[in-house]
């Protein structure tokens, strides 16, 4: 049976991020590794992503993995990246997610017009953008993740301040996971729709996979408007 394209290159990444040789099964279902050195959660954690209809899942011992094959056993794939079901049998201690896991193609890209806005392209260091982030406030800056692009930043101004920014980083296997923030006064006008166009746009002209990963709905609409497709799901466990 042959594979989506987009969903195939979504799961290559997600294998090269566990660090250690798994694949997500052809079949479906769940496999568990050991992995010290997984970058799919923070160091010690239990590591989650469901893509289709499988899963792999990362654990820092042996031990923990045959905690979590065990628990894991009789939920379906669906429940896998979803904190309620994960805490009914497990002992969490805290958990990350769920975050979605959205990929586009080119053929799938809906680019934004800009409709009388103008979007600048600036450097990824830009101070103006350090200003935007002290504006949104940590919590919403650190959900953004701009602070962390290696990309140029695309960026919308209202008297000479930045309101809208867009930009991404560049991860393993040709993966350019995607960062927009918005000004919290400046939201609801289509702004992040604008700027992660012209960032989505750069880096399929690059060749590269975007990603946006995103828990909050509002984050999650404008990927889907920019004709991203929802593949799976990311959860972080820290076991009690």
């Amino acid at each position: 049976m042959s594979i989506d394209p987009l969903l195939a290159r979504a799961r290559g990444l997600w294998e090269e991020l566990a660090s250690v040789p798994v694949s997500f099964a052809p079949s479906g279902g769940v496999s568990v590794v050991v992995s010290t050195e997984s970058r799919m959660c923070p160091s010690g954690w239990v590591g989650v992503v469901v893509l289709g209809d499988s899963a792999i899942v990362t654990t820092p011992s042996e031990d923990t993995a045959k905690t979590v094959r065990d628990a894991l056993a009789d939920l379906p794939v669906g429940a896998l990246a979803d904190a309620p079901s994960v805490r009914g049998v497990l002992p969490v201690a805290r958990i990350l997610g769920p975050a979605a896991l959205a990929y586009v193609s080119d053929d799938g890209f809906r680019p934004v017009a800009a409709r009388g806005l103008t979007v600048e392209q600036v450097p990824g260091g830009h101070p103006d953008l350090r200003k935007l982030e002290n504006v949104a406030g940590a919590d919403d800056s650190d959900e953004s993740g701009l602070g962390e692009i290696t990309s140029p930043a695309f960026v919308i101004r209202e008297g000479g301040e930045v309101v809208a920014a867009a930009g991404y980083r560049s991860w393993p296997s040709r993966t350019a996971h995607v960062s927009v923030l918005t000004s919290p006064q400046r939201r609801g006008r289509g702004l992040a729709r604008t700027a992660g166009s012209e960032a989505v746009a750069h880096a399929l002209a690059a060749g590269l996979l975007p990603q946006w990963r995103a828990r909050v709905p509002a984050s999650r609409r404008v990927a889907l408007a920019l004709g991203f497709r929802e593949l799976g799901a990311q959860l972080s466990v820290e076991l009690a």
